[in-house]
């Protein structure tokens, strides 16, 4: 669960983003940069995070910041390699932040860290990942948790779609750009499965928060709804007029996560109760506005 060190918000005065060029954390630095918060957008290109010296150059660039946000990661993990270079970048971002006298740190996490369940998922529920993701994601928590001694945040975002995804991750993303190019839709099996999908806005609202308040704890950042993604493609071929076709293709191995991952989103809800989340139509509609300058 969180918990709040500041009832009212407080702007720190020196927020340090590291993996800033990325999709999560760049929204992350802008949607602070909006309400004037000094900001440090650390990226590969700043310092190499797989280097030896990476920890020393990192606590150097990070002299000046109250807080530091760990965006960096190579992400989806999908191989024993990138299991193994996610957890070096993890030690040297740690061993940097143990240096520093940080008032708090954010670690963006991922909802791929909880088994799957057949009842909407918690804060407190079982952390059992079958895929190397979520093994990667829960060894970054446990990693922090072990050596930070100062307010520590985890967000574990669901599916997060919206402009400027790298990815092009099946779903909302890809099915948008499909649409944009005329082109036709292709679901795995008859695209039945039921997930949350939050929009990057809204990802970024949260983080931009549990700073504010100078939070600590876990949070799971997700809508609290299921669509299908059948239902998803329909939705954009509705926004291109019609003018595309859906394709339901024959499905190798079985759905992930059983067909279903939903969210109680009650901790939410507690920790920020006039905050709401886009519904799923709302930020599709926002990104196709936003969408001009995807490729």
């Amino acid at each position: 669960m969180l918990r709040h060190g500041s009832h009212e918000p407080v702007r720190p005065n020196c927020v340090a983003v590291v993996g800033a060029g990325g999709f999560v954390g760049g929204a992350i630095a802008n949607r602070l940069e909006r309400d004037g918060v000094e900001l440090l957008r650390l990226t590969r290109r700043d310092v190499d995070l797989l280097d030896p010296s990476a920890p020393d150059r990192l606590a150097a660039l990070l002299r000046r910041a109250e807080v530091l946000v760990a965006a960096s990661a190579v992400a989806p993990c999908k191989s024993v390699d990138m299991l193994r270079d996610n957890i070096v970048i993890t030690a040297a971002v740690v061993k940097a932040a143990t240096r520093l006298p940080l008032k708090q740190v954010v670690n963006i996490s991922s909802d791929a860290i909880y088994a799957d369940s057949p009842r909407p998922l918690t804060e407190d529920s079982v952390t059992a990942p079958e895929s190397l993701h979520g093994i990667m994601h829960l060894a970054r928590e446990a990693v922090f948790r072990a050596e930070i001694r100062v307010p520590l945040v985890m967000l574990r975002p669901t599916l997060i779609y919206g402009p400027g995804d790298p990815h092009n991750g099946y779903g909302p993303n890809r099915f948008r750009r499909l649409a944009r190019a005329g082109q036709r839709i292709e679901l795995f099996g008859k695209g039945e499965e039921r997930r949350d999908h939050v929009l990057i806005d809204d990802v970024a609202e949260i983080a931009a928060r549990v700073i504010f308040h100078r939070s600590a704890g876990a949070l799971n950042i997700a809508t609290g709804s299921v669509t299908t993604f059948r239902q998803i493609a329909e939705m954009e071929k509705a926004a291109s007029g019609g003018a595309i076709d859906i394709a339901e293709t024959t499905r190798n191995g079985p759905m992930p996560h059983n067909g279903y991952r939903a969210f109680d989103i009650a901790a939410c809800r507690a920790a920020f109760p006039e905050f709401s989340f886009a519904t799923l139509a709302e930020g599709m509609a926002r990104a196709r506005l936003a969408q001009s300058g995807e490729t």
